[in-house]
């Protein structure tokens, strides 16, 4: 919860925004702290209009943070959570949840070798796939054939802190091998969930590029994407309950 105060703090966090930024350098010192490595993947992101309010064009970036001795053609996860917000919105669960997941879980002991990724510019900039996910579809694209040949599995926390069960979200009807060995995991540590489909995050960009990945997180609440999207909008347990379903998954 201490994570998501602070960002929600920050105020709102559109991807070329000085809060952004400012958002960014915070959590790299997090990471850096935990021992972490990290990089920062600059991408040009387009203007539009998000969520009804016009954003400009400019730069945004990917945080991303590798422990040392990451082998990207060796086999490894990824767990993945957006750093922005639209622009009228602090964005406590939309999604500082997700970054205070992420970065929870981080600093456990994985069985395989981890890749956290903070994305910019998840949140629209106008409407249909192209003008969405900006972030995670840079960081597909970057990939390179052997570390694409490697990744396991992602995970995209997105919206994870309201609700009392565990929405776990295919992005296509019939991709469900992944979906079922988080939601296994899920039941074997006592934490209830439910599956869905669902495209509207991080994971689709890896999905419709030929990876596997699933999203934790999605249940409805009156304050999405408005100005009331506090802190205590969140629930501490149903944080913890993300996290210990991610914990798991990392450890099997």
């Amino acid at each position: 919860m201490s994570t998501v105060r602070h960002l929600a703090g920050l105020g709102p966090r559109e991807a070329t925004s000085p809060a952004y930024l400012q958002a960014l350098t915070w959590l790299e010192q997090r990471f850096r702290a935990a021992g972490y490595q990290t990089r920062r993947q600059a991408l040009r992101v387009p203007a539009g209009v998000s969520w009804g309010v016009p954003v400009r064009a400019g730069t945004t970036w990917n945080l991303i943070a590798t422990k040392p001795g990451f082998a990207p053609s060796a086999p490894h996860r990824i767990v993945g959570a957006h750093l922005d917000t639209v622009p009228q919105a602090p964005g406590a669960e939309d999604n500082a949840s997700g970054i205070a997941v992420l970065l929870g879980t981080a600093q456990l002991s994985p069985r395989l070798p981890t890749v956290f990724v903070a994305f910019g510019a998840e949140e629209p900039r106008g409407d249909g796939d192209n003008r969405h996910h900006y972030g995670s579809r840079a960081y597909v694209a970057s990939l390179p054939p052997a570390q694409r040949n490697a990744l396991r599995g992602m995970v995209s926390l997105d919206r994870v802190g309201v609700g009392t069960v565990v929405p776990i979200c295919s992005a296509q009807a019939d991709d469900v091998a992944l979906r079922n060995e988080v939601r296994a995991v899920a039941a074997r540590v006592g934490v209830p969930s439910r599956v869905c489909v669902n495209r509207s995050s991080d994971h689709w960009s890896f999905v419709r590029s030929g990876l596997p990945g699933v999203r934790l997180g999605s249940t409805p609440y009156a304050e999405y994407h408005s100005a009331r999207d506090l802190p205590r909008v969140v629930s501490p347990a149903q944080l913890g309950r993300m996290g210990r379903v991610v914990s798991a998954w990392l450890g099997s």
